[in-house]
C-alpha cells in the first residue's frame, strides 16, 4: 500500500454541510472525502466546536474532543437526549445515531494535568486475536480506512526529538508489555522494566532511528519512559513519541471495531527517510499492525516482572535479529512471524563462515 500524502500536499476538500443537509447517515461523500459534520460539545463552561464524518465511530469522536479539551476518552461521558447510552458504547458508528448536522451536547471529564498515572489509571489487558489473511487485506485496502488515515495525516503533527537520520532504518516500538510490565507490583518502575532494555535500545541504535507509540496519552508515555532513563539517555536517541491520538478506528465483521497503528502516518510525514521497505514495528498486539502486516513482529508480552525479570531474553535476542536483517533492503518481504529461526540459521552461517 502506497503510503498517503503527507499534509501539505494539495487534496480536494469537503464543503461544511449547511442547515438544509439531512441526516448523517444521508449525507454524500464528495470526491475522495466522506462528507463531516459539526458538533458543539459543551465542556468546564466553554463550548468547542468538533468536526467529524458519517464513518467515524464514538471513539473517534472521543479521540476529537481529547484533542480540544485534554480529557482522556474513558474519562468522558457525553450527554445528548435519548442518545447518552449509546455514547457510552465506543464501537458505535455515528451514522449509526440519524445526528442532524451541526448538534449541541454536554460532556462530563476530568482533565489529567495533576494526577500521577499509576497502574490503576494505565490500559487493561486487551486479549489479542488473529485475524484471516483475506480480512487483513480487506482492512488496509478498504476505501474508508484509506480515508481515516488520510484524515489522522492531516491532523496529528509529529514533534520530533531527535533529527532523523540519513540511511537509517525505523523500529516503532510499543510501551505496554513490550518494554515494560505496567501492572504487577513494584516499588519502582525499574523493577517493570524488561531486562535489557537499554542494551537493546543501544545496541539497535546504530542502525535504527526508533519511534515510540504507545496506546496511551502522551502524559503517561513522557513519565513511564522518563522514569525508566529512556529519553534522555547519552547513548542513543529517541526521534519522536506518538499517543493514542496517532491511532485510526477500524472495524471487522470478526472481531467488531478495535484501534490500530497506521505506519503510513509516520512514512507520509517523512517520506524521505521511512517506508514501507526500511521500517518494523515491536508490538505484543498484532491488530496495532493490522493496516500495514509486512512491517509487525509480534512480541511476547512481559508481564508478572516480580517473576520472569530473571529469565527474559526477549530482548537479548531481538538486538541480533535486528541488526542481522538491517542490511537487507527490504524488511517487509520478510516474514517476522520466524524471527528466531531467521537469528538461529543466521548464528550458524557466521560460526561456519
Amino acid at each position: 500500500m502506497e503510503p498517503p500524502r503527507p499534509p501539505h500536499t494539495s487534496e480536494s476538500t469537503v464543503p461544511s454541510p449547511s442547515a438544509s443537509d439531512v441526516a448523517c447517515s444521508s449525507l454524500m461523500a464528495v470526491e475522495d472525502e466522506v462528507a463531516e459534520m459539526t458538533l458543539t460539545v459543551k465542556w468546564s463552561g466553554k463550548e468547542y466546536t468538533v468536526r467529524v464524518c458519517c464513518d467515524d465511530s464514538v471513539a473517534e469522536l472521543k479521540r476529537r474532543i481529547c484533542e480540544l479539551t485534554n480529557v482522556l476518552p474513558k474519562r468522558q461521558k457525553l450527554l445528548y437526549p435519548k442518545l447518552a447510552n449509546k455514547f457510552g458504547d465506543d464501537s458505535l458508528m455515528l451514522s449509526q445515531f440519524n445526528l442532524k448536522p451541526s448538534i449541541k451536547m454536554t460532556m462530563i471529564g476530568t482533565v489529567e494535568d495533576d494526577i500521577i498515572i499509576d497502574q490503576l489509571d494505565s490500559p487493561k489487558i486487551v486479549d489479542d486475536f488473529d485475524l484471516g489473511q483475506d480480512e487483513i487485506v480487506d482492512i488496509k485496502d478498504k476505501d474508508v480506512n484509506k480515508q481515516k488515515l488520510r484524515r489522522r495525516i492531516s491532523q496529528y503533527k509529529i514533534k520530533l526529538r531527535n533529527p532523523c537520520r540519513e540511511g537509517k532504518k525505523l523500529l516503532v516500538l510499543d510501551i505496554d508489555y513490550t518494554l515494560f510490565d505496567h501492572r504487577s507490583p513494584a516499588e519502582s518502575p525499574l523493577e517493570l522494566m524488561r531486562p535489557y532494555l537499554h542494551e537493546f535500545l543501544s545496541s539497535v541504535y546504530a542502525e535504527y532511528d526508533i519511534i515510540i507509540w504507545s496506546a496511551t496519552s502522551m502524559k503517561w508515555i513522557e513519565l513511564k519512559m522518563g522514569q525508566l532513563g529512556v529519553l534522555n539517555n547519552p547513548i542513543y536517541k529517541i526521534t519522536a513519541l506518538l499517543d493514542h491520538l496517532a491511532m485510526v478506528t477500524v472495524q471487522t465483521d470478526s472481531h467488531g471495531t478495535f484501534e490500530c497503528k497506521p505506519l503510513g502516518l509516520i512514512w507520509a510525514h517523512f517520506p524521505q527517510f521511512y517506508s514501507s521497505m526500511n521500517t518494523i514495528m515491536l508490538d505484543d498486539l498484532r491488530r496495532n499492525f493490522v493496516m500495514n502486516p509486512q512491517n509487525g513482529l509480534t512480541i511476547r508480552p512481559f508481564r508478572k516482572a516480580h517473576l520472569n525479570r530473571s529469565s527474559d531474553q526477549e530482548l537479548a535476542k531481538l538486538s541480533q535479529y535486528l541488526l542481522a536483517i538491517s542490511e537487507l533492503p527490504d524488511l517487509s518481504s520478510l516474514n517476522h512471524r520466524d524471527w528466531e529461526s531467521y537469528t538461529e540459521d543466521s548464528s550458524k552461517r557466521r560460526r561456519q563462515s
